[in-house]
């Protein structure tokens, strides 16, 4: 049997934006799970208290708390819980699997067949997730516009934080966690490359 019709998962939404939050818990819910829904980081703590769900969605650019801030202290407290990351503000140049999120979707360019997919696919590995080790290279995210910056997250605390674009010095580079003070090392390749010459013209067909 289906472990879907046994129970319905139940699967926690954090969105800023009240329109998309509620059109997706519309689509979310039409796949068969139950929903809940937050508006940022710290309801999405408030609810985590009361109750775990079998996955987490969450926005990463939102205000009082961000889903890179939400999603770091979900994997640190909750690391068997799977998690799909979403945004339209930047774009995943780099992203060791399992560090931060399990998958990463950009808005706009996904279809509810693909997140009902990938929801499926999560949950039913998420029993028997193996232990995630620590990443060597640290996951990279490219603004979408303004992009003199990218985000780093530290493998060894999972926090985020923004870094100059340094891009011309050199492929594998190094930088001081802002939180623990370890020494992070990410990787300017190719599609890191591309992703900022994507993102560069926004900015600069306003000058």
């Amino acid at each position: 049997m289906d472990a879907s019709r046994l129970f319905k998962c139940r699967v926690l939404l954090v969105d800023d934006d009240p329109v998309l939050l509620q059109t997706t818990a519309a689509i979310v819910r039409s796949f068969g799970f139950s929903v809940r829904t937050a508006e940022d980081g710290f309801v999405a703590l408030k609810i985590l208290r009361e109750v775990l769900p079998d996955m987490i969605i969450s926005d990463l650019r939102m205000p009082n708390m961000s889903g890179f801030e939400l999603l770091s202290i979900v994997r640190r407290r909750f690391p068997h819980l799977p998690t799909i990351g979403i945004s339209g503000e930047f774009i995943l140049a780099t992203m060791p699997l399992g560090l931060l999120v399990d998958h990463f979707f950009q808005k706009g360019e996904y279809t509810p067949g693909d997140l009902k997919a990938k929801m499926k696919e999560l949950i039913s590995d998420s029993p028997i997730r193996p232990h995630i080790g620590k990443a060597d290279k640290a996951p990279l995210w490219i603004p979408r516009k303004d992009a003199d910056y990218i985000v780093v997250t530290c493998p060894e605390c999972l926090r985020s934080s923004s870094i100059p674009d340094q891009t011309d010095a050199g492929d594998l580079q190094l930088t001081e966690c802002f939180a623990c003070s370890a020494m992070i090392s990410y990787l300017v390749d190719s599609s890191v490359l591309k992703a900022l010459r994507d993102a560069r013209p926004k900015a600069s067909a306003a000058n």
